[in-house]
């Protein structure tokens, strides 16, 4: 876990965040990833699965932050599923 979770910090601070279009999403708040990011997460709505996928992937977080505005966060991550892997 202590893995997956550094791991996660890492790709936070070096992934670059997709283009928006504003008009289809208006009430969503889509942050940009980069160096010491704070988010302000109450609860999560959902997260991309990258089970059984190899290589670095694009991902997803969704999420409500303390004032109950959605939030889409998207990163890119190590997916765990290489059977190459120990």
């Amino acid at each position: 876990m202590k893995r997956f979770a550094s791991g996660f910090a890492a790709l936070l601070f070096t992934a670059s965040a997709f283009a928006a279009d504003p008009a289809s999403d208006a009430k969503v708040t889509h942050d940009k990833t980069g160096f010491f990011v704070h988010l302000d997460i109450a609860r999560q709505l959902s997260s991309t699965d990258t089970y059984g996928q190899c290589g670095v992937v694009p991902a997803q977080l969704r999420y409500l932050d303390h004032q109950n505005r959605e939030h889409v966060l998207d990163y890119k991550v190590q997916a765990i599923g290489c059977p190459s892997e120990n």
